[in-house]
């Protein structure tokens, strides 16, 4: 009784270390550089859509691989709660879709003060397609 109930506790620690490292935001996938944000702006291309802006720029080294977010939510979206909101919100909307977006490429995220009553499913649409669009523009231009 005690090996079963050894096994069975095993793989459920297992069950949750495994989606625990799934709910996480991953710091090597996050853009921390205040150089880096602001290349972005200055030479990256621009996708507008209802609730967001999504700046983006691929990167000349792959290293590392894939691609690096970056949130940036401004004093004139509300007080401190409502932008720490919307950034709880926008970083989850990405984590669920971050790996649709396979390209080595730096993107910032920049919502409107609309993210703030938006359903969290319009936010979740709105950065899939922006993925989308990214994706798709990064493959034109190599091709």
């Amino acid at each position: 009784m005690q090996i079963v109930n050894a096994a069975s506790n095993s793989s459920q620690e297992a069950l949750r270390r495994q989606a625990k490292g799934t709910a996480r935001f991953p710091k090597a996938v996050k853009l921390l550089k205040h150089s880096d944000f602001q290349h972005v702006y200055k030479n990256g291309k621009r996708h507008f859509s209802g609730l967001l802006t999504a700046f983006y720029l691929p990167r000349a080294l792959p290293e590392p691989p894939g691609p690096r977010i970056g949130l940036t939510v401004g004093r004139a979206l509300g007080g401190a709660v409502e932008r720490n909101r919307i950034k709880r919100r926008m970083r989850e909307a990405v984590r669920f879709h971050l790996l649709e977006l396979s390209a080595s490429v730096d993107v910032v995220f920049n919502p409107k003060k609309a993210v703030l009553e938006a359903e969290f499913s319009a936010i979740e649409q709105e950065v899939k397609k922006a993925f989308e669009v990214i994706q798709k523009n990064l493959e034109r231009s190599r091709a």
